[in-house]
């Protein structure tokens, strides 16, 4: 069976960190493989915050996710502080991938990285919608 490898840009525009609770782990005592997404999440909510937006206004449309990969790396435990780094590529015409990835602070291990693809939507017309052209030039990797 083939293994999902995800390729990584060298630098990216945007990092953020995020500490893990109690709530992140399973019951093996690391870092649940659902609960990393809400870690990415809120990563990505973070992103669009420091570009002046949220995830229901870039240039006055939304985005939904339609997909998302991730490549574990190595374990992460209670109480590590996560740094999360984001960017955008690989643009089409209604949306693009958020590539990220996750080390922890203090000692730069790789834990995860992925990409998470998104559509923008117009929640007003209830449709997917062209990526604002402002958006694109604005960020992408």
């Amino acid at each position: 069976m083939s293994r999902i490898r995800i390729e990584l840009p060298e630098q990216f525009p945007f990092a953020t960190e995020i500490t893990l609770y109690l709530i992140h782990m399973n019951y093996g005592g690391h870092l649940d493989n659902a609960l990393l997404l809400t870690v990415v999440s809120e990563a990505r909510a973070r992103f669009f915050q420091s570009l002046g937006y949220t995830e229901l206004d870039i240039e006055g449309v939304g985005i939904i996710v339609s997909d998302a990969a991730l490549q574990y790396r190595s374990e992460a435990f209670h109480g590590e502080v996560m740094v999360v780094s984001m960017g955008a590529a690989n643009f089409g015409s209604k949306g693009c991938d958020l590539l990220w990835r996750m080390n922890e602070r203090s000692s730069n291990r790789e834990v995860a990285r992925g990409k998470t693809g998104i559509v923008f939507f117009d929640y007003t017309e209830r449709k997917v919608t062209q990526v604002p052209e402002s958006f694109r030039s604005r960020i992408e990797c």
